[in-house]
């Protein structure tokens, strides 16, 4: 049986500033797969285009050329509006600043999708308090985010991604405002919803070890696709130092150059 393409992009452009002499090009012809069920780590040096490749799959922005397509259907062929109801329904952001509203409370933030999507409010309620009551923060819900721990409050925002179910979870530098304790736990929190819920995750880190929770890892380079490793047949720590490796001669070549 075929395995279910979540994500697919097609020869992925981004151009900055087109018609100006300083025109930069942050993407070219990027083609990838991402099936049902993959932990899937993009990494790259600052200025690869990693950060512009998560844009793009996330609907955020728009590409110059190429197609995206979530779920089998090209979401550059959509309206504002379609996109905006689409992303409610089929995708979860997770940010590295956690993105949620200080002067809302922790339940009201993780309802959002559920709100903007129109959802009736006794069907958000069940499913706020549900994914709450999985992640540990039931007792958090009447709190605002400032009377939180940044760990709580990363917790919070994965609750927001998944409150709606979506197909595919976009996270960007997830780790990246928490400490080397809350960020293991955040990362087993991941590896245990990707591998006991089949969770679908694509995840943008600069981090050699969050990056060995995941199933496949991508390299970009200078807007390219560079090399792919799967840890098929390694255990974490092997799949660890090959991730180190990987990144270590490239910054010694960049060293060398």
């Amino acid at each position: 049986m075929e395995e279910e393409v979540v994500l697919k992009t097609v020869n992925l452009k981004k151009v900055y500033n087109p018609e100006s002499l300083n025109a930069v090009t942050a993407l070219h012809d990027v083609n990838i797969e991402v099936h049902k069920g993959e932990f899937l780590g993009v990494m790259g040096p600052s200025g690869s285009g990693k950060s512009t490749f998560i844009n793009m799959i996330s609907t955020m922005d728009y590409p110059t050329d190429g197609r995206v397509y979530i779920n089998q259907k090209n979401v550059m062929n959509m309206t504002a509006n379609e996109i905006g109801h689409f992303r409610y329904e089929n995708l979860g952001f997770i940010f590295q600043d956690f993105n949620l509203l200080d002067t809302h409370t922790m339940y009201e933030n993780i309802a959002m999708p559920l709100t903007l999507a129109r959802v009736n409010p006794e069907e958000i309620e069940a499913k706020v308090n549900d994914i709450a009551s999985k992640l540990n923060i039931s007792h958090l819900l009447e709190k605002i985010p400032p009377e939180c721990s940044g760990g709580q409050r990363q917790r919070a925002a994965i609750c927001r991604a998944l409150v709606n179910q979506p197909g595919l979870i976009v996270a960007d530098e997830p780790t990246g405002n928490l400490d080397s304790e809350n960020s293991e736990e955040l990362m087993e929190l991941f590896e245990k919803m990707n591998r006991e819920n089949g969770t679908t995750i694509v995840m943008v880190t600069h981090d050699s070890f969050v990056a060995s929770f995941t199933s496949r890892l991508i390299f970009i380079k200078d807007g390219a696709i560079s090399r792919e490793i799967t840890r098929e047949g390694m255990d974490q720590d092997t799949y660890f130092r090959k991730i180190v490796e990987i990144s270590s001669s490239g910054r010694s070549r960049r060293k060398t150059a």
